[in-house]
């Protein structure tokens, strides 16, 4: 979970929410990848219209990955 300064807006804190790590920042920069989720839960759920967001570290998303039937659709990606 992201936290920020309420006047400077600046990342103070990022916890990874499966494993309560916390991930280190260099001046407000992860210096550690982070898998970030956000959804807007729709209509047809049980969660209608609740926004869920939460973190992850790289460990515990390829735990989690690692379960799935399907797995994430990976492709390599050039920087810009």
């Amino acid at each position: 979970m992201k936290t920020y300064d309420k006047d400077s807006k600046k990342l103070i804190r990022v916890v990874c929410n499966c494993c309560g790590k916390e991930l280190t920042l260099m001046d407000g920069i992860p210096v550690e990848d982070i898998c970030s989720v956000d959804t807007l839960w729709g209509y047809f759920s049980k969660k209608d219209m609740e926004r869920h967001n939460f973190d992850l570290c790289e460990s515990c998303y390829d735990k989690i990955v690692a379960g799935f039937k399907v797995p994430p659709k990976i492709t390599d990606t050039t920087e810009l």
